[in-house]
């Protein structure tokens, strides 16, 4: 009877050869594996999309807004004091602090940090005139806006001070 109940289940089975079972063995479960990537891929998705909402938003404020803040204006220069520029302060520091016998006819480098320029005083040759001392130079400057040769003259006052009389631009 049990030999009866086997045959009728396998001849119930549809009967297939070798190679059919290898192809059922072989054959790729896509779209169960397609399935599980969508499901892995949606949740990053999601998240990046979350994530840049704020930036296509409210973020850029493309349309003008109440909360634009118009107090930083950009590609602006801020226009020089009275009293010169601190480049042109470092420079008449550095040729009015040169010693002349030591310096010869080297030339002297000048950094400033506050502004980041720098250049190299190539020429300083000082005349008196009676108590006057007057020293004229020429420069380079090399800044944000390029490079540049000055020329320029700074006289000590009777109380002993460098006074800054041209520094004035090559054209």
């Amino acid at each position: 009877m049990i030999q009866l109940l086997l045959n009728d289940i396998l001849d119930a089975r549809p009967r297939t050869t070798g190679l059919d079972a290898l192809e059922d063995i072989a054959k790729s479960n896509d779209d169960t594996k397609g399935f599980k990537m969508r499901l892995r891929v949606l949740p990053a998705l999601a998240a990046i999309g979350l994530s840049l909402s704020g930036c296509v938003g409210g973020g850029l404020d493309l349309f003008g807004g109440e909360k634009v803040d118009r107090s930083i204006s950009t590609s602006t220069v801020a226009k020089g004091r009275p009293g010169g520029s601190t480049d042109e302060i470092t420079v008449q520091n550095a040729v009015s602090s040169a010693d002349l016998e030591k310096v010869g006819a080297n030339p002297l480098p000048w950094a400033n940090a506050a502004t980041g320029s720098a250049g190299v005083i190539s020429v300083i040759r000082e005349n008196r005139d009676g108590t006057t001392v007057c020293r004229e130079f020429t420069t380079t400057r090399h800044a944000y806006d390029g490079i540049a040769r000055f020329d320029g003259k700074t006289c000590m006052t009777g109380d002993g001070k460098w006074n800054l009389l041209a520094f004035d631009r090559e054209r």
